[in-house]
């Protein structure tokens, strides 16, 4: 058993790596071919490039984690029927591929979370708050790190927070739908498989929605000039289709596909000949998770869109400072987890039901269908994410290749659509990762259950180690995003200092006539990332140990053998909790931050020379790593 769990561990961690290695290699090939169509003025060719290539990134992420758990499933099948166990019993075995997913996506998440926003801040505050030079400026010290820094940490980390969400979403139900099937007395088969079909059928339908989207837009030259010297961006809001319209209509696409295909799933699988009618009920059940999505995404959009109110307020709160900025983007942040937590409770209420309604003891595999219709467009979802990146990359390549204004303005709607389209998916893995630790908890409890021989499922909170158990989690993750925050900090007080340095020693830099030390800068954020990551992933992964072992000891003079598990249990599920709020509150701040930013470089409130864009750049530094490194690393820890 030890054996089988280790290797799955390593056949999770490998696939996760190799499925974040090849997002990398598409996304930093896929830049420079946007940015070739931007100078060209070919808007739709540089949204379907950027898309597409994000689709491919999404699909080796869904594919290689459906390959892997596919191939463990098919092998352990192999060799438990000698040992006489049942086809439910194999996911239990198959536990380590989860864990190792987990282990690559907290130190993917928060390696590369530290490496592109310490590069990020320490560019902005030199660059544009002191030298008064634009975003990837080429005479930045810091902008190559800068740009390398958005692959690493949007393409890699979140592919690997994805993977490890389908990972353990996949195995959640394969484990209660062989329990519930065990205990129906029914075949085991449909429900085991069911979880693989459903991201099999993702990849197929985000594709043909991928492959859909496409604009009419677009914008000439001389249809440019015509808005005069200091006009480009205004003609692009003009001239060009939003790009999020675009991209929207390809996931409308892809979703109705996925109903379907799984209305056939659920038929072909999930169809009992004792109830006859849980098939549909299930079939709900994924519905409610595909509306959950749909809800996420919409309200991620809402509140960091600049077309929207909460991105204004912030924008004009601006007008008065730096202050008053950050002020008002915490309290957007912290608004905007209302609907997101209401829309997680309902799906995880409604889908119960039904899936009680559909078969007696069914309310956590109907709980299990909805994460899995959630997460049934995963594919494109992660498509827009990446697209961000590739859009902000292609941005970058423009500017320091001397390109002119309309061509930025074309790369800078890309890359304001992938702030959003990134804070959408950061929404859509929080949603997913609290339906997927709904599914834990339980699993979990049939674990202890089966290797502890004794009945294990509710927690009596009003038991004192119990509460201070939970306690306990609560501080793990403010103790965590401040150990993340503070790592980007002191890496971004390194970059700061060396492109300082550079700029006084080098005079030459800022005329044009000398090039800077890149290389510098990558190399201190790359060590940075690596020692930085050090505290806060020993925290992640030792703290559970420690309180599940600590109250384990201390239950075996108390006489509860069953202590260290009941704590553990309260510890991850105040774990969970804190994080889902905080990891929204720190994503969605950040976004509505950083497109508050880009609305006053447009030319709202005086534009990139005024002073409320420079109070604006401030809250932009302040919520890069609330967005990018602490709010995505917490999706993690709560799985």
């Amino acid at each position: 058993m030890a054996f089988v769990v280790t290797s799955s561990f390593i056949l999770g961690a490998a696939c996760s790596a190799f499925a974040g290695f090849v997002g990398l290699w598409i996304s930093v090939r896929a830049n420079v071919r946007v940015a070739a169509a931007a100078v060209d003025m070919k808007y739709n060719t540089s949204i379907q490039l950027a898309l597409r290539a994000g689709a491919c990134s999404g699909l080796v992420v869904v594919a290689s984690c459906t390959l892997g758990l596919t191939s463990l499933f098919a092998l352990l099948r192999i060799v438990a029927q000698p040992l006489g166990l049942t086809p439910a019993q194999i996911p239990h075995m198959m536990i380590g591929f989860t864990f190792g997913a987990s282990f690559v996506a907290l130190f993917a998440q928060l390696g590369g979370g530290i490496y592109t926003k310490a590069a990020d801040v320490g560019a902005d505050i030199v660059g544009k708050l002191e030298q008064g030079i634009p975003e990837d400026d080429p005479r930045n010290p810091s902008t190559i790190a800068d740009l390398c820094g958005d692959n690493v940490g949007d393409c890699a980390g979140r592919g690997a927070d994805l993977f490890e969400s389908i990972a353990a979403e996949i195995l959640g139900a394969m484990i209660l739908g062989g329990q519930l099937a065990t205990d129906a007395d029914v075949d085991a088969s449909g429900f085991l498989y069911f979880p693989l079909a459903i991201h099999a059928l993702d990849c197929i339908v985000s594709i043909i929605g991928a492959l859909t989207v496409s604009t009419k837009s677009s914008m000439s030259m001389d249809e440019a000039r015509e808005f005069g010297e200091d006009g480009a961006f205004r003609a692009a809001d003009a001239l060009l289709e939003d790009p999020l319209a675009a991209l929207k209509r390809g996931f409308y696409v892809a979703l109705p596909l996925s109903a379907l295909g799984t209305a056939v799933l659920c038929y072909l699988l999930l169809q009992l000949p004792t109830a006859p009618h849980a098939w549909w009920h299930f079939l709900l059940c994924a519905y409610v998770g595909m509306f959950s999505a749909v809800i996420n995404l919409a309200v991620a959009q809402y509140y960091t869109d600049y077309a929207y109110s909460p991105v204004r307020e912030i924008a004009q709160a601006s007008t008065t400072g730096d202050a008053t900025n950050v002020i008002a983007g915490l309290s957007v942040g912290m608004r905007s987890t209302c609907v997101p937590t209401l829309t997680i409770c309902g799906g995880i209420v409604v889908s119960y039901a039904l899936g009680e309604s559909a078969l007696q003891g069914g309310g956590l595999f109907g709980t299990a269908v909805a994460t899995m219709g959630m997460l049934s467009t995963a594919v494109y979802v992660l498509a827009m994410d990446v697209f961000g990146p590739i859009g902000d990359n292609a941005g970058g390549i423009v500017e320091m290749s001397g390109q002119a204004p309309q061509v930025r303005a074309m790369t800078d709607r890309l890359d304001a659509v992938g702030n959003v389209t990134k804070a959408a998916t950061k929404g859509y893995a929080v949603g997913s990762a609290g339906l997927a630790a709904f599914l834990l908890f339980s699993a979990f409890s049939d674990v202890v259950s089966e290797y502890a021989n004794v009945p294990f499922g509710t927690i009596d909170v009003s038991q004192p180690e119990v509460f201070c158990g939970a306690l306990l989690g609560g501080a793990l993750v403010f103790l965590f995003t401040g150990w993340t925050m503070g790592a980007v900090g002191v890496a971004a007080g390194a970059v700061v200092h060396e492109v300082r340095r550079q700029f006084k020693e080098r005079p030459g830099i800022m005329k044009g006539t000398e090039l800077p030390d890149y290389a510098a800068c990558v190399r201190i954020v790359t060590l940075a990332a690596l020692n930085e990551m050090i505290a806060p992933g020993l925290l992640a992964v030792t703290a559970p140990v420690a309180v599940g072992f600590g109250f384990r000891f201390y239950g075996s003079y108390t006489g509860d053998t069953m202590l260290g598990a009941t704590v553990l249990e309260a510890f991850m599920i105040s774990v969970t909790i804190t994080g889902i709020l905080m990891g929204l509150t720190l994503n969605n701040a950040g976004g509505a931050w950083d497109n508050a930013k880009k609305y006053i470089e447009a030319g709202a409130y005086g534009g990139r020379n005024s002073d409320a864009f420079k109070a604006a750049v401030t809250g932009d530094t302040v919520g890069d790593p609330a967005k990018d490194t602490a709010g995505p690393a917490l999706h993690t820890l709560i799985k």
